[in-house]
């Protein structure tokens, strides 16, 4: 007799093992009256508040009463407008770099630009996003991954290469601290190689008037200089880009398997995002308002004891330590009606679960008091991280 296996024994059974662990996720859908709810949202990347700012929502109904609602395709075939060319050469001008190309969503721009340039080595910082590990991983090419924000470990794997590719995030996307940008390209110019930088976290709030981390740093335009970027955070839209040199803009036109077997980006998100950057040239204060919450969130954190960093952008982590306790501490915010991110591994190192909390640049008073009163409940209910904990946590 033939024994009847069940095909999704093992899919149960690592459920099990994640939910023994504290590492389940749930989908927690938003009711239509979210934002008049009462509730305070830090879980968001909405950094600007700009998600539901009827400039936005106008020209993302503009472009549909234009465009329709689809794009109908992949760029190379009918999904290109110019609603799309216009949104590239907005990108290229807003962060002064020479030329952009959009695609459907950051995540597929950095798997693109990582597969299409072809590199001989990657060198990729241990904090980076998952979407360039990703892409690091599609690249079919040696990888070294060097330790957090760790120049001259950068510089020692160079030793030798060629037509190597380094690649960070310009703002780490849970501690929120900022990669050493000046120092990185000095080593990738010396060495002859390209510096890929994603600007996810930094778009919108890094630099004057939010024009990002690379043009603080003095590095846009520069032609060994990728950006990366996505149109989902500050610019409350969905989609990303890769901008850069010509010649970098055309090889992902030609070779980028995301971009060119992807369908375009819907006219309603390319339509939103130009009417953020609109809003930003308008107010660029809105990026210096969005750095100043996430200090005193920060703040906030640090007065109570509890652990954090000193953010470069909008990204403030708490630190918990235990995967359980994490889950806890954000059940602990909602009753208080702050809803708060909870990061836990593979998002963040084993013992170094956090809470994790995003500024927005119209974040009030009242609404700081609020926050006060939550993470003061996390610290008299859990308690402050501790390396204890972290060990315990390994063990």
């Amino acid at each position: 007799m033939i024994r009847r296996v069940d095909p999704l024994e093992r899919l149960t059974a690592a459920t099990r093992e994640r939910t023994a662990a504290g590492l389940r996720r749930t989908l927690r859908p938003r009711e239509p009256g979210h934002f008049q709810s009462g509730t305070l949202d830090l879980a968001s990347n909405d950094y600007l508040g700009l998600s539901r700012d009827p400039r936005l929502a106008e020209g993302a109904i503009e472009a549909v009463r234009t465009w329709g609602t689809g794009s109908t395709g992949s760029r190379l075939v009918t999904g290109t407008t110019g609603l799309h060319t216009a949104l590239e050469a907005r990108l290229a001008e807003f962060t002064c770099m020479p030329d952009a190309l959009v695609f459907s969503s950051g995540y597929l721009a950095n798997l693109g630009v990582l597969t299409a340039l072809r590199p001989g080595l990657i060198v990729s910082d241990q904090g980076n996003h998952a979407s360039l590990i990703d892409g690091c991983r599609l690249a079919r090419c040696p990888v070294v991954v060097t330790p957090h924000r760790d120049v001259a470990a950068v510089d020692a794997a160079l030793d030798g290469a060629r037509d190597a590719v380094v690649v960070t995030d310009a703002v780490f996307s849970v501690d929120g601290d900022l990669a050493p940008l000046r120092e990185l390209h000095a080593v990738v110019r010396s060495r002859g190689a390209l510096l890929v930088i994603d600007e996810a976290h930094a778009l919108g709030v890094v630099g004057p008037g939010g024009r990002g981390a690379a043009y603080a740093a003095g590095l846009a335009g520069e032609p060994d200089v990728i950006l990366t970027v996505t149109l989902s955070k500050s610019l409350a839209s969905q989609g990303g880009a890769v901008l850069g040199a010509p010649q970098v803009i055309e090889t992902m036109v030609d070779t980028a398997r995301s971009f060119v077997f992807d369908t375009g980006l819907a006219p309603a998100s390319a339509g939103a995002a130009a009417a953020a950057l609109d809003v930003l040239a308008a107010e660029p204060a809105l990026a210096e308002r969005a750095r100043d919450r996430a200090r005193r969130l920060a703040g906030i954190a640090d007065a109570l004891g509890l652990e954090t960093t000193s953010p470069a952008a909008a990204v403030v982590p708490v630190i918990i330590g235990d995967p359980h306790d994490a889950v806890r501490a954000a059940e602990i915010c909602s009753g208080y009606d702050v809803r708060v991110g909870c990061f836990r591994p593979p998002s963040v190192p084993y013992g170094r679960a956090c809470l994790r909390l995003t500024a927005r640049a119209s974040l009030d008073e009242a609404e700081l008091t609020t926050v006060t009163r939550a993470l003061t409940g996390v610290k008299e209910q859990i308690g402050p991280y501790s390396a204890r904990n972290a060990e315990a946590t390994r063990r």
